[in-house]
């Protein structure tokens, strides 16, 4: 576990991993403004032997003071691009490759650079669609790169708790501030449906699934002060089940790429990891940001390493005491071997067999035909011709 506190930049504001490729995975965090530092973004390198953040930043952005600090990320599904929320709109940034390093090339797009600060951002897992939703309640969802729009609602909401694409990039989910979620065809440009919910309910963090096979929706639904984590049916939209997990106040809901685990960071600085399978808790990080609220739990894309923030304490890099998650080669090796055993087992079979195609082999068969027997018209009496 590393923290990042405020040091001589300002203290953090957003985070998020940044996979630039197999053998490299970076993070990138927004600091705000203090009296001898104006706003930042920090590009830092982590180590999955030490599970820690390089000691410097890669690369370092001063950013200008009046676009305001950095209020979130929304980093693009290959790694080379991601887009940064800030006080007066959005930015993208995009990575250039040197010899010695690596560049942050910044542009400010027409569609998104003056709409104000967004309070959530996402891209689709295919990355070819983009969505915002701002602390005004407008949700803009766009076609990436295009930037052409599919969907603009300037009244979604009053503002935006927290929002989700689905796997197939079908769905989007949408929570806000009174405790409401509504579900968004994407492609239609249109609202589907409201999720249902008793008066003194209130959803509030959700995340679609992530396995490819179970089409469900979780989200933390509060009730005074017991927190439950609902699922529903996206074929349906019906609630199927809940269960009390930490049962308190949380703050932020997260999902591991492969659907395997969620995450979820409370409101007085508690971490738990759910397996989904059995929705039991697999870890729990009491006071991981001592006593803070947990403002964003995100998980390695390639590790079982989750990184988190807080105002108070900065990034922390927590690694997981849970089963590793399969590389690609160790899938392929895992096949090789099943193969190789399938060769060993028939080889051993057919030694051990009668077949007929298990004959002796050389010059001394017994009962071996002489070479006439098969050149000679007369020498079988038997012949049906």
């Amino acid at each position: 576990m590393e923290g990042e506190g405020e040091g001589e930049a300002g203290p953090v504001t957003c985070a998020s991993w940044i996979r630039r490729s197999e053998k490299q995975l970076l993070v990138v965090m927004g600091r705000a403004r203090n009296r001898s530092c104006p706003p930042l973004l920090d590009i830092f390198e982590f180590n999955p032997k030490t599970a820690s953040l390089s000691p410097d930043p890669l690369v370092r952005i001063v950013m200008r003071d009046e676009d305001g600090d950095p209020l979130g990320f929304a980093v693009h599904p290959s790694g080379d691009e991601f887009v940064c929320s800030l006080a007066t709109g959005c930015r993208l940034y995009e990575f250039v490759s040197q010899d010695l390093g690596i560049k942050l090339l910044s542009k400010d797009l027409e569609p998104l650079h003056s709409i104000g600060p967004q309070k959530c951002l996402s891209f689709s897992t295919d990355g070819l669609k983009f969505a915002v939703g701002g602390e005004d309640g407008h949700l803009r969802i766009f076609h990436w790169p295009t930037l052409n729009i599919l969907l603009d609602e300037p009244k979604a909401h009053k503002s935006f708790r927290d929002m989700d694409i689905s796997l197939d990039s079908e769905f989007l989910v949408s929570t806000f501030t009174d405790g409401s979620a509504r579900i968004w065809k994407i492609n239609d440009g249109v609202p589907l449906v409201s999720l249902t919910r008793t008066a003194d309910e209130k959803i509030e963090c959700c995340r679609f699934s992530r396995d490819g096979t179970k089409p469900f929706l979780f989200c933390t639904v509060q009730k005074g002060r017991k927190v439950v984590t609902a699922v529903w049916d996206i074929s349906t939209w019906n609630r199927i089940g809940y269960k009390r997990l930490q049962g308190k106040p949380v703050s932020v809901l997260s999902i591991s790429l492969d659907g395997k685990y969620l995450g979820l960071g409370c409101e007085d600085g508690d971490m738990c990891v759910v397996e989904v399978k059995t929705m039991t808790i697999s870890q729990w990080s009491k006071k991981l940001h001592l006593g803070t609220r947990i403002k964003l739990l995100e998980f390695c894309p390639k590790e079982r390493v989750v990184l988190s923030t807080s105002n108070q304490w900065g990034v922390v890099v927590t690694k997981l005491n849970v089963p590793a998650e399969w590389k690609e080669w160790q899938i392929y090796l895992l096949l090789l071997g099943f193969f190789m055993a399938s060769l060993l087992v028939f080889y051993i079979l057919y030694e051990n067999s009668d077949s007929f195609w298990n004959f002796p082999q050389g010059r001394n068969q017994p009962a071996r035909p002489s070479a006439t027997a098969f050149t000679d018209p007369q020498s079988s009496d038997d012949s049906p011709w």
